[in-house]
């Protein structure tokens, strides 16, 4: 019996690192078109005095002889450069040489202080000062460099835009702003052209969750989705002039006028999507492409719908997959080991006989508590929570953070609770919740030794492939040791959830349910992951229905942000009770997964944020 648990876990591990080698090598092969594009991963001094992180791609066709084209993109807020992926593996294709940065604040570029990021000598927020590398680089042409950015990486595009207005030799020949506006109107309340005789587009998703609202009449602001008939876009669609009165024009077409005796581009594309989904859009990313093509010249024209960017996507997702598995199957495989045998189960865990009664009862009816007392804190403790993000470093690890102990604490009152109701109090001596102090520091060793591993497989990913394991805002990247004393702070908030969580899902809620032995890990997901997916579902639908967020008709209920944020925390609330099952059926340990998953949920959300001094 112990050979076979060993060597089942053997099989696993093998075949965890196996997937995270294809995930990287074929991740690596897509974002450098398979050889023809090389990629470099820079740090560099720019001329605003900081150090900024990005990825240069540069295709064969770019050479000093022929220099090519060239796009500078960046992310949005709590994001990084690889956030551009989709964007970045498409112009390089085409024969453009593009650098994603990070912006100051932002994955491994220096930090600034609150505040300091739009101010004129931090140029963009970093964006102005990519453009001037750029145009220094030797296989660059100078005279066509284009900008771009999703929602705040938007915003540095058109703030570059503005500095680049004021510069004695312009550098930006064009800007598309991916989930964001541009500026409308001058000083004094009229339209105005911020773009001169460059070309110009906007993306606007018609359930953008922050912009391309306008002020009506009555007080009130228009939908993101009725923004194409508004006079902003009109305007912008006119070249800046006022467009009352003029004809009205439509998303999906490249409208051209002569400026300053150069004809110049206006055109605002207008999915229906949401603001996050603009950067994992097949549709939005044949947009950019079309723009792109148009306003620079792509020296290896390819149809805008022909993209690979997704095959990076599946790759870099199948890196997630092999480092759970290799988290649940190492953590086994140890477990097997000498210095780690005191902590195996042996034989493996099974689950307690079904429930009846009142401990049936109370089952139910703590997890409709856990999931009511979730959702309101999340939905309208925000306001309350996000006084306190605003005085920490980072504010979504201090949002979700706060939230998430918050949940821990209460499903511990729930246990202590239920112990009461249901007259069990005295389970903790034989469900591995009382543990010794030599067994709980062996577990801490453990813990630390299998997510500091996983996270090897991240910077090995990163060291020789130049990628990391992802999938849309689910993200393991490599990080710098400045992170360090962020990822130490909000650890405890982390840990304060995912170890009563792993104890209410195992010590307490594991027992025979249905036929089938999934069937209660299946129920544990559902509760982990039900507060967040209602959430989604109220947010989202009543976007559908009426055109705006809930907040916009309560302000009391949550923020915008806070529906985009639900997303990877799903996924993660899902992984959390299946991996802790599995490493509580081999250890008879609940605090194991708990520290292991708080390790990993940690590094992943302050490696992935936004930072300030």
């Amino acid at each position: 019996m112990k050979k076979t648990v060993r060597r089942t876990a053997v099989f696993w591990l093998c075949l965890s690192l196996i997937l995270c080698l294809i995930s990287a090598a074929g991740a690596s092969l897509v974002q450098s078109n398979f050889g023809r594009v090389t990629v470099k991963d820079l740090r560099f001094e720019t001329v605003s005095g900081h150090q900024m992180s990005a990825l240069l791609f540069i295709p064969e066709n770019a050479t000093a002889d022929t220099p090519a084209p060239a796009i500078v993109c960046s992310h949005g807020w709590y994001n990084n450069r690889e956030m551009q992926d989709l964007n970045y593996v498409e112009y390089a294709r085409r024969g453009f040489v593009v650098l994603s940065i990070d912006m100051y604040g932002h994955g491994n570029s220096d930090n600034l202080p609150n505040g300091d990021w739009w101010k004129p000598e931090n140029n963009a927020n970093g964006m102005y000062d990519a453009v001037q590398m750029v145009a220094t680089l030797p296989y660059v042409d100078a005279s066509r460099i284009g900008v771009t950015g999703h929602s705040n990486g938007a915003l540095a595009s058109r703030t570059a835009v503005l500095l680049d207005n004021q510069a004695e030799t312009q550098l930006i020949a064009a800007a598309l702003l991916v989930s964001n506006d541009a500026v409308y109107t001058d000083e004094s309340g009229n339209f105005y052209n911020m773009f001169g005789n460059r070309d110009a587009g906007i993306v606007a998703c018609q359930y953008d969750e922050f912009f391309h609202r306008v002020a009506q009449a009555d007080g009130s602001r228009s939908a993101p989705r009725d923004y194409i008939d508004q006079s902003t876009a009109q305007s912008f669609l006119h070249f800046g002039e006022d467009p009352q009165g003029l004809d009205v024009r439509q998303s999906y077409t490249m409208y051209t006028q002569e400026i300053d005796g150069q004809e110049a581009i206006r055109v605002i594309y207008n999915p229906e999507i949401t603001h996050p989904w603009a950067h994992f859009s097949k549709q939005v990313v044949t947009s950019s492409v079309e723009f792109f093509d148009a306003a620079l010249g792509a020296p290896n024209p390819i149809d805008g719908n022909n993209q690979i960017w997704q095959i990076k996507a599946a790759f870099n997702a199948l890196g997630l997959v092999g480092v759970m598995m290799f988290v649940v199957s190492f953590a086994v495989v140890l477990v097997q080991t000498r210095p780690f045998a005191a902590l195996k189960a042996e034989p493996p865990v099974q689950p307690a006989p079904a429930l009846t009664g009142k401990a049936k009862t109370w089952f139910w009816l703590s997890g409709i508590l856990a999931s009511v007392f979730s959702f309101v804190v999340y939905m309208f403790g925000y306001r309350y929570i996000n006084k306190l993000a605003a005085v920490m470093p980072q504010a979504g690890p201090t949002f979700i953070g706060v939230w998430a102990a918050s949940c821990g604490l209460f499903a511990l009152l729930l246990i202590y609770l239920g112990g009461k109701f249901t007259g069990q109090s005295g389970q903790a001596a034989t469900n591995g919740v009382k543990i010794s102090p030599k067994k709980l520091g062996l577990t801490v060793v453990l813990a630390l030794t299998v997510a500091l591993s996983a996270y090897g497989l991240v910077f090995l990913a990163d060291y020789f492939f130049k990628t990391d394991f992802r999938l849309w805002v689910i993200t393991l990247k490599a990080f710098t040791v400045d992170k360090l004393p962020y990822i130490l702070l909000y650890l405890p908030f982390f840990l304060l959830y995912y170890i009563p969580n792993s104890i209410s899902i195992n010590s307490y809620n594991y027992f025979e349910m249905g036929k089938k032995s999934w069937i209660n890990t299946a129920v544990n997901v559902m509760w982990n992951i039900l507060p967040s997916v209602v959430m989604v579902i109220v947010m989202y639908g009543c976007f559908y229905i009426t055109g705006h967020m809930p907040n916009e008709f309560f302000p009391f209920f949550g923020g915008s942000i806070i529906g985009i944020w639900l997303y990877p925390v799903i996924v993660v609330l899902a992984v959390a009770a299946v991996v802790s099952r599995k490493l509580y059926r081999a250890t008879k340990n609940p605090y194991l997964a708990g520290i292991i998953m708080a390790l990993l949920v940690t590094i992943m959300s302050c490696t992935n944020t936004l930072t300030v001094l």
